[in-house]
């Protein structure tokens, strides 16, 4: 066998790496990016011949290959290994740790419902934790696919059924004894009304993770069932957005009454009619109109299609438009990182925007 040197030996591994680790080859394209002499001039061109070229979704099925490609132990391209060696540790690990195809019946062979996994862009969240048992994955893998593989939230310790998921995986407890315990929840009689829903979620998570035994588990879920509530949005979450969607109402009313002001210059006669603006006379309209302002409307009035955009694939759910707000304000849907981000970012641009004027 021919003698590798340590350089190549190291690129061979830092090749390796670079192709399996998402989140580094994603940040070494990003700042190629944002690194370019051209970018400062042109940056919205820039950024949109980036998104369209170069950024890459990654589906959930290379994250699954992945991992199954690391912890097995293969050698090669984990693309290239053909999709049925996959298959087979699914199924043995299913089997070695009797976990069932689905959380509900189904005719569907283990063989197909593995292949869609492996190839699917993304799954049902339940999936993950049906992977989690039938891999016999730790917590954090869970966690890791949960936040990074479908970009959604971590578990969510305001919902019994993922509070047993936790539980049961950080105990390494198998899938039978998982149906066990959720079969006991469903038996408890409601004790008194548990505060959980008016915590922070770090405090509920910290008090989950000192119960150590199955009787306190069933003791803290019994006091959930007794709240009689449906799992909230998470406190934190929500006090954020209401903070950052305040300061952005902020803004835009500064905004408006530097447009009034302009107008008086423009024509003293109308001193008389000119409107003072305050947070409070800003609404979801308002925003979307700041926010969205480079995306066209149509003869209602509305954004157009999102599906219309080069960009739909990646923006998906993600556009801040009033319908959204509205949703988000009326607490129908949950505060998600990326409402967080796009109103953060906002204020972020604003205030880079004013240091260089």
């Amino acid at each position: 066998m021919q003698q590798l040197d340590f350089e190549t030996i190291d690129h061979f591994s830092r090749t390796i790496i670079d192709s399996i680790d998402f989140t580094i080859r994603s940040e070494n394209v990003f700042y190629n990016t944002v690194d370019l002499a051209e970018f400062q001039d042109k940056d919205a061109e820039t950024i949109f011949d980036f998104l369209k070229k170069e950024i890459r979704l990654i589906p959930f099925g290379d994250y699954l290959k992945r991992y199954i490609y690391l912890k097995s132990g293969m050698s090669g391209d984990y693309l290239t290994i053909d999709i049925r060696d996959y298959q087979h540790i699914i199924i043995d690990s299913f089997a070695e740790n009797n976990t069932p195809k689905s959380f509900e019946e189904t005719t569907a062979k283990i063989g197909a419902l593995s292949k869609n996994w492996l190839t699917q862009a993304a799954v049902k969240r339940s999936i993950v934790f049906l992977l989690g048992f039938g891999l016999n994955m730790c917590v954090e893998d869970v966690s890791q696919f949960l936040t990074k593989a479908l970009r959604e939230r971590d578990f969510d310790f305001k919902d019994p059924m993922e509070i047993i998921f936790w539980y049961c995986l950080n105990k390494r407890y198998k899938f039978k004894k998982m149906l066990m315990l959720k079969q006991q929840y469903e038996m408890l009689e409601p004790a008194l009304s548990s505060p959980v829903y008016e915590d922070k979620t770090i405090g509920v998570r910290n008090t989950i993770r000192n119960i150590n035994n199955d009787d306190m588990l069933l003791q803290y879920l019994a006091g959930i069932k007794g709240s009689n509530l449906t799992p909230s949005l998470s406190k934190t979450s929500w006090q954020w957005f209401t903070k950052l969607y305040h300061e952005c109402k902020c803004l835009v009313a500064d905004f408006y009454n530097a447009d009034e002001l302009e107008r008086q210059e423009v024509n003293p006669g109308d001193k008389n009619t000119r409107k003072i603006w305050s947070a409070e006379d800003i609404n979801e309209g308002d925003i979307e109109k700041i926010l969205c302002c480079g995306t066209p409307v149509n003869v209602t009035g509305n954004l157009e299609k999102l599906s219309a955009s080069k960009l739909s694939k990646y923006f998906s759910n993600k556009r801040f438009s009033r319908q959204h707000i509205a949703s988000l304000l009326s607490k129908s849907v949950i505060v998600d990182r990326f409402d967080i981000i796009t109103l953060n970012f906002f204020l972020f641009s604003q205030e880079y925007e004013g240091a260089f004027l």
